[in-house]
């Protein structure tokens, strides 16, 4: 069986954030309906490079295949791995760095949907980089935001990052020197960084704010303070098995009795309704994302359809 496979240049020909919600939001469905399995990202490394694993399978969205990467001192390197989800056979190869920024962004975008306030329309954005630029793709297109804050420690960074996301968005993107002024008064907030201290303090929050907390996959890091979980009304993850292993930002709440395992809810149930969502427009809310293979894996496979109808990529013997 010939091998499909598409490079990054190739996959971001067919690539678009609304493809992507819709498959993320898929995803979703079929975890909350017991229809899909995700396996926690698996690690080991070498002296000089780590792998990461993240297997899924769907198979009402045909889909079967892990997400590989290795991250170095020289980068990240993205590969999915597709295969026959009826005989089992190797498929597609993907190179997949943007797959993985768009899915992350989608997570949010979905949860944003169906967490933050209907009126929601402002939001506070930390972070500049690829996955920052996502996360705001991904909400612009899930809410009628009106109004961005963005705030790094890179003066010239954030000015150049509002410049441009306010082109690719269509929203007033404002940089600001301060970070309390990416948290107070705004809809919902966004921390997309690779810090390991707390960039988003629970003293800036706002009653009825939305928060997505997507920065941190390792136990040694985190992005908020025991203050945030403290005035959170709900949290909500992607997988609470993953975040078992990977959710440094529960750490100190847990360990200082602020939050309790059985006080987080997998998002999924959540999205289907199994569980209740905001309860009051005065709640704040929470959706911790970690990345699961699922997303990946889901959008991996849509996105080889629409290569293959275009005409791209090729088959390797």
């Amino acid at each position: 069986m010939p091998i499909y496979y598409l490079t990054e240049a190739e996959v971001e020909q067919v690539l678009t954030m609304e493809l992507a919600l819709e498959t993320t939001a898929a995803a979703f469905r079929k975890l909350a309906l017991e229809e899909a399995e995700n396996v926690p990202r698996q690690r080991c490394r070498t002296d000089h490079v780590m792998l990461h694993v993240l297997p899924a399978a769907a198979k009402t969205l045909q889909a079967l295949g892990f997400k590989a990467y290795t991250t170095s001192k020289h980068g990240a390197q993205f590969t999915i791995t597709l295969f026959d989800p009826k005989e089992g056979g190797l498929t597609a190869l993907l190179e997949a760095d943007l797959i993985g920024q768009f899915r992350t962004g989608a997570a949010s975008g979905v949860a944003t949907k169906k967490l933050a306030r209907p009126e929601a329309c402002t939001v506070g954005l930390f972070g500049t980089g690829k996955q920052a630029r996502t996360q705001l793709l991904a909400v612009c297109r899930s809410k009628a935001i009106q109004k961005v804050h963005v705030y790094s420690r890179d003066e010239q960074r954030r000015k150049d990052f509002a410049a441009r996301l306010s082109q690719e968005t269509g929203v007033d993107v404002i940089p600001v020197d301060k970070p309390e002024e990416a948290a107070k008064g705004l809809d919902i907030v966004i921390t997309a960084t690779s810090s390991k201290d707390p960039v988003l303090l629970g003293e800036w929050l706002s009653e009825g704010q939305h928060l997505n907390i997507i920065g941190s996959n390792f136990l040694g890091k985190t992005e908020v303070d025991v203050e945030v979980f403290r005035r959170t009304h709900l949290v909500t993850v992607d997988s609470k098995e993953q975040a078992k292993l990977e959710a440094g930002d529960f750490v100190e709440a847990l360990k200082q009795g602020v939050l309790h395992w059985s006080d987080i809810y997998e998002f999924a149930p959540v999205l289907v309704g199994r569980y209740p969502g905001r309860q009051s427009p005065q709640d704040i809310t929470m959706f911790k994302s970690l990345g699961l293979g699922i997303e990946d894996i889901a959008l991996a496979v849509k996105v080889v359809e629409r290569a293959r109808q275009q005409g791209l990529g090729k088959e390797l013997l």
